[in-house]
């Protein structure tokens, strides 16, 4: 397939002064995609182009707009970065619309998968990245409409979903576009009846693809606007069946391509059961059991430290606080038990505790018992892997509420832990950059410990 007219735009011609076009990379429609060099910041870029006669607009150059509009929106790893918007006459007297994004190095999916299918955790994982990203994109209301195998760039750092070419806002009217410019496998049925733009038919699309991946073909034959239209669905989708696939992606998959749109899950429901499928087996009982003993020793101490910190005057040992005339002086506790120090500011003494002595849980028919009340108690006492994520976010929110915490420093905080937690499943990104948050004097030093609490319990449910 040749590219479309670039109208007479060539390899060495610049546009605004500033972006000198290298070679084709891409094409489709009315637009190519130019390997470009930014001579302001002397960089490689890529450069989405569209142009037309002058006076001639049939809507693309819109649409090329949003697109730019929608994607600077959006802020995560995985989707592709705009940097910059324009529009221009070249030399040939024709009018440029432009968008400049990050160039990219990879494959397209479509060409993994002309291959064969992938293996089930290769899919699930590329599958549960792309979720994510839709789930922030729905967040910041927007609906890309056209996520398939062709849009998404597997790369050196994973997969990115491109192209959000027909993207649209929640609830924008959805009338014949899906024809027009969605692609026939991909599109929920709801789309060809003039909805408005849902979310919904994201997640079903993603189903599609996540099919796709893991049997080498989409779930259904048809593949033209005319066999889609005229098709009649009965009874519940197909199953993707792989061996030695947990049967969770399956189901997972199977309900994003339910026909009801308000019956599909969300995306970010995808991403979590996705990477649930994906973790490791839990450890054996009596080891789950030492785990969350540890955890509950470092939580009760932290808060012991915590609370002796506040009290504490500077003097190690001695509590602040009014003495009442002719009381004993002051004492320090340690070991030994009570030992009297002189002091020139008023203390309190505190009493010495009783000595208990530390003896092994009771046992039963000689094994040691594997459920106790107390061991329940600690168990249900720590959050599970999506609770402690939203704790940390509704940390992040009150900062933002209170002005404390920039939007756009709480959403950075919020995308490098979402990427940790859903790819790398590593929270030294997130852990750096508090720090680095911190130390430019963006993060205040409350919020900074409230975060770093949260992360103990990220880690302790990604641990299993």
């Amino acid at each position: 397939m040749s590219p479309p007219d670039p109208g007479g735009l060539r390899a060495g011609d610049v546009l605004t002064r500033r972006y000198m076009l290298l070679e084709r990379i891409a094409w489709g429609g009315m637009s190519v995609i130019w390997r470009a060099f930014d001579q302001s910041l002397q960089r490689m870029v890529a450069v989405k182009l569209l142009d037309g006669e002058l006076g001639v607009d049939r809507g693309e150059r819109e649409l090329i707009r949003r697109e730019a509009r929608a994607t600077a929106r959006l802020i995560h790893p995985d989707a592709i970065e705009v940097y910059d918007y324009g529009e221009a006459v070249t030399a040939q007297g024709r009018l440029a619309a432009y968008v400049v994004m990050r160039l990219l190095d990879g494959r397209p999916l479509s060409d993994r998968i002309a291959e064969g299918p992938l293996p089930w955790a290769e899919a699930a994982l590329i599958a549960a990245r792309l979720a994510t990203v839709l789930a922030v994109a729905h967040e910041r209301g927007i609906v890309h409409r056209d996520v398939t195998a062709e849009n998404v760039l597997l790369t050196s750092t994973g997969a990115k979903l491109l192209d959000f070419g027909i993207a649209a806002f929640i609830g924008e009217d959805d009338d014949d576009r899906a024809s027009d410019y969605g692609t026939p496998p991909y599109v929920a049925p709801e789309r060809l009846t003039g909805t408005v733009a849902d979310p919904a038919s994201d997640v079903y699309a993603l189903g599609v693809l996540l099919f796709e991946m893991l049997t080498g073909a989409p779930p259904y034959p048809e593949r033209t606007w005319e066999e889609i239209e005229n098709v009649h669905r009965e009874g519940p989708p197909p199953v993707a069946e792989v061996p030695g696939m947990p049967a969770r992606i399956g189901a997972l998959c199977q309900s994003c391509l339910l026909e009801r749109p308000e019956a599909r899950p969300r995306a970010q429901e995808v991403a979590d059961g996705l990477r649930l499928a994906l973790a490791p087996p839990r450890p054996a009982a009596r080891e789950r059991l030492l785990r969350w003993a540890v955890v509950a020793t470092a939580v009760a101490l932290l808060a012991g430290v915590t609370i002796w910190t506040q009290l504490s005057g500077p003097h190690t040992g001695q509590v602040a606080g009014p003495r009442a005339h002719g009381t004993a002086p002051p004492t320090v506790l340690d070991s030994a038990g009570p030992t009297p120090v002189a002091s020139a500011r008023p203390t309190l003494s505190l009493p010495p505790s009783p000595r208990r002595e530390l003896r092994d849980p009771p046992e039963r028919g000689g094994q040691a018992a594997e459920e106790t009340p107390w061991t329940e108690a600690i168990r249900s006492s720590v959050p599970s892997l999506s609770q402690s994520v939203r704790r940390f976010n509704a940390v992040l929110a009150r900062g933002e509420n209170e002005g404390r915490i920039r939007p756009d420093v709480a959403l950075d905080l919020r995308q490098v832990l979402a990427n940790s937690v859903c790819c790398s499943r590593d929270l030294a990104p997130i852990r750096g950059k508090i720090a680095d948050r911190h130390r430019e004097g963006t993060l205040p030093d409350d919020f900074r410990h409230a975060l770093e609490a949260q992360l103990v319990f990220v880690s302790v449910a990604l641990a299993g």
